[in-house]
């Protein structure tokens, strides 16, 4: 797995980890942030490593499809970028206007 998708996923579990089951939440957290193989966690909770694998491939589908409908890991990005931008110029009142600006479209 690559460390983009382990990124990505663990943003996405960070914004929308209330909206999934307890069981979804601790295979999410104990595969990506606690990086435990499919087999220690199938071990843990006396289940296979497929039943493991699917149930965590479905809750990233949830995820993605939430963030699709909601945007919430997209503006964070989007907002990110903008402050770091905002940062490196010169603090004059044009650019805070031009700064507050793009921040109101994007909600």
């Amino acid at each position: 797995m690559g460390l983009e998708k382990t990124t990505r996923m663990n943003y996405l579990f960070d914004f929308y980890q209330e909206l999934l089951t307890p069981k979804q939440r601790s295979y999410m957290s104990l595969y990506y942030l606690d990086d435990h193989s499919l087999g220690e966690i199938a071990e843990e909770y006396e289940i296979t490593r497929q039943a493991v694998y699917d149930n965590i491939r479905r809750t990233e589908a949830m995820l993605e499809e939430y963030e699709e409908k909601l945007r919430l890991f997209e503006k964070f990005q989007r907002r990110k970028q903008l402050v770091s931008t905002f940062e490196k110029q010169p603090f004059t009142d044009d650019n805070v206007q031009k700064f507050l600006d793009e921040l109101k479209e994007w909600d």
